[in-house]
């Protein structure tokens, strides 16, 4: 389903209030003021919603976490005829649902066909893959199926290759991919890269033209609305702070709000994953992502740079992504979130600003409106997982960044595997979920590995 509606784009006048240049940015040194709006730019379209703070004493299903994979499972749970409670701690869709790039693939790209052949063997590779494709079909139904204007459209992914080696690399990788899961791509040497992308710093790079996009606010608030329509509940501010069995097979969920009593419980919280339940808690790393919106760019500009309007990544280890943001001339550009300040001090998104222009120099004058931050889980194999816990919970968490067709479908096989049905049966069943060895020192770790990364990608390691 393609959208050609242009949003109704509720932002500041920005010549009254102008945020920084993105060489302002880039260079540092400027005051925590500097007019930037410290929160995702799709929530412009989308603001959050209001719920109510009114709890029911039971349900058939408490669904922990109001984002993709929550969202997905309580609308596939009442399509099927049960009661659903979303619990949220803060108001919903306040994590990386809303906070996310919009950018929709397979979920296949955090490892070489080859190198998943390695870990997990050709069949197992093989209906992973295949999988992956279907996710990404799964999430154009649903949104199809159930009339959310939320402008899906399949743009096609171009991805850069940062060094030469790496263009050859990803072209044996295509056909690879290709091969064992019939998945289209064709490659754009660098000599025909500004068909693709205004810019030489690359060497080249792959396109797959079925990968997508959307505006992850309005995907968000079509979940909500058709929950709330098929009479799901959705609390805000209602974190689940305790679940216990209540004795007769059930659980008593304990709530700021009160508790409620559920038949079954489903952990969705993916980078937002804390010790509610250990088991879960000790698998999930989270990992900050931080983006940044630009103001309105110049057509000519513009069309330039993304003459394709594709989304966009590369090959780096720390790798950045970025897209138009729907029906306007912006740029949404994210990567890793800073380390040295918060997320509301401009020093957070200075490397972000930085990537924008080593790519797109011509971006220098450009404002910036927008920089927010989210949390991505991370599992020790790289892979996502569901299933249910020693005590009977059942899960879905850990899309290591790739989270929008893959929490979509998750959130609606793990509903299935609630409901008993064959057809939520996934080839990532029988997975085992590693947890993180001495959990709290690979929290701490991960930005000494970033710095090392990105240190190995500057100097070509």
């Amino acid at each position: 389903m393609n959208s050609d509606v242009k949003l109704d784009i509720k932002t500041r006048d920005e010549a009254e209030f102008p945020g920084p240049s993105a060489a302002h940015l880039a260079r540092g040194g400027l005051p925590v003021s500097t007019g930037i709006t410290y929160r995702p730019y799709w929530w412009e379209a989308a603001p959050r919603p209001r719920v109510s703070l009114l709890l029911p004493r039971q349900t058939d299903v408490v669904v922990v976490g109001s984002g993709f994979t929550g969202l997905s499972a309580a609308l596939t749970l009442l399509r099927n005829g049960r009661d659903v409670v979303v619990l949220e701690r803060g108001d919903p869709g306040f994590g990386a649902s809303t906070r996310n790039g919009g950018q929709i693939g397979s979920g296949n790209q955090k490892f070489r066909v080859k190198r998943l052949i390695e870990l997990r063997g050709r069949a197992k590779a093989e209906a992973m893959l295949r999988e992956g494709v279907r996710m990404l079909d799964h999430i154009e139904h649903l949104i199809e199926t159930e009339k959310i204007d939320c402008h899906f459209t399949r743009c096609g992914r171009f991805r850069a290759a940062v060094q030469p080696e790496h263009y050859e690399a990803m072209a044996r990788d295509m056909e690879d991919l290709r091969q064992i899961a019939g998945v289209e791509s064709f490659m754009v040497p660098r000599s025909e890269q500004q068909t693709e992308i205004g810019t030489d710093v690359f060497h080249g790079g792959s396109i797959l033209p079925q990968d997508a996009s959307l505006h992850p606010g309005l995907y968000h608030a079509g979940l909500i609305q058709r929950i709330q329509e098929a009479g799901g509940h959705i609390a805000g501010n209602a974190a689940a702070q305790d679940i216990s069995s209540n004795g007769d097979g059930g659980y008593s969920v304990t709530t700021p709000l009160g508790t409620i009593a559920a038949r079954d419980v489903i952990i969705a919280t993916n980078g937002y994953t804390d010790g509610l339940v250990p088991e879960l808690g000790r698998r999930i790393v989270p990992i900050g992502s931080g983006l940044i919106a630009t103001g309105q760019i110049p057509e000519a500009t513009f069309s330039r740079l993304m003459p394709k309007n594709r989304v966009y990544g590369n090959t780096n280890r720390v790798f950045y992504y970025f897209r138009a943001a729907p029906g306007e001339r912006r740029v949404i550009w994210g990567g890793r979130v800073g380390r040295l300040a918060n997320n509301t001090s401009p020093l957070a998104f200075r490397h972000l600003a930085r990537d924008m222009l080593h790519v797109f120099p011509d971006l220098a004058d450009v404002q910036i409106s927008h920089a927010w931050d989210g949390m991505i889980g991370y599992t020790y194999d790289e892979v996502p997982h569901l299933g249910r816990t020693a005590a009977g919970l059942y899960y879905a968490l850990g899309y290591c960044g790739t989270g929008v067709s893959r929490a979509t479908y998750f959130g609606n096989r793990i509903a299935l595997q609630l409901l008993g049905r064959s057809e939520g049966r996934t080839s990532f069943d029988d997975l085992v979920f590693p947890s993180f060895p001495v959990h709290p020192i690979a929290k701490r770790a991960v930005p000494v590995v970033e710095t090392w990364y990105r240190f190995r990608d500057a100097t070509k390691l």
